[in-house]
């Protein structure tokens, strides 16, 4: 009876042992994104400057007009030298030359700013260059006009949203300035006559604008 019971406790401890080592393992797995949820959620407080508080969404817009022009100053380029239609090439030469005057003044904005941009397309834009080098005749004209205005018409929504809202003036010119050349942008990729108004319209009530890359909030000046 002794023997029993000493050998029931030893399986008692031996399994609360176990449990209390895998307790962890268990709970912190479905939980193992819990702080960057946080982080992203709660991305700071406003950051003082010159010209006026900063905001993560003021961040986030300088970060998505730097983007947008890496890969749409390469899909521009690639429509000018491959395109197999006048309005395409035409649309794509508008992409070069509005993108490279906003990229000359972003950088300035962010140099003073203290943000830091990015270098390369994300890897969902690289996968729309990659979808355009591959697509030929029709379906490339095609592809080109509604991939391209369609997001030109999310960045739009989150230009209009920070606009309004921004206390930097830095961020409200930047916004003033991409809004004009985003709306020349869109005029042209319309004027093709390839773009599926039914399509965009669809898909622009159906996914919201692009969540840009936020990053840490730079220190004051």
């Amino acid at each position: 009876m002794r023997r029993s019971f000493v050998s029931l406790f030893m399986v008692l401890a031996i399994g609360g042992t176990i449990g209390s080592l895998a307790y962890p393992v268990f709970y912190s797995y479905p939980h193992r994104f819990d702080a960057v949820k946080a982080a992203i959620a709660d991305p700071g407080p406003l950051v003082s400057t010159p010209w006026g508080p900063l905001s993560a969404a003021d961040r986030d817009l300088v970060v998505q007009v730097a983007l947008d022009g890496l890969w749409e100053t390469s899909a521009g380029r690639q429509a000018v030298e491959e395109a197999p239609t006048k309005e395409i090439k035409d649309a794509g030469g508008q992409l070069v030359t509005g993108h490279t005057a906003l990229d000359k003044r972003v950088r300035t904005v962010a140099k003073d700013l203290a943000i830091t941009l990015p270098t390369q397309p994300t890897s969902e834009q690289q996968g729309w260059l990659a979808q355009l080098t591959a697509a030929q005749d029709g379906e490339y004209r095609q592809l080109f006009a509604n991939l391209l205005r369609e997001e030109h018409g999310r960045i739009f929504q989150q230009l209009a949203q920070v606009r309004s809202s921004t206390r930097n003036t830095l961020v409200r010119d930047l916004a003033t300035v991409t809004n004009r050349t985003e709306l020349a942008h869109i005029s042209a990729l319309e004027k093709t006559g390839y773009v599926d108004f039914d399509t965009v319209a669809r898909n622009a009530t159906a996914s919201p604008a692009s969540t840009p890359t936020v990053l840490p909030a730079p220190s004051a000046p």
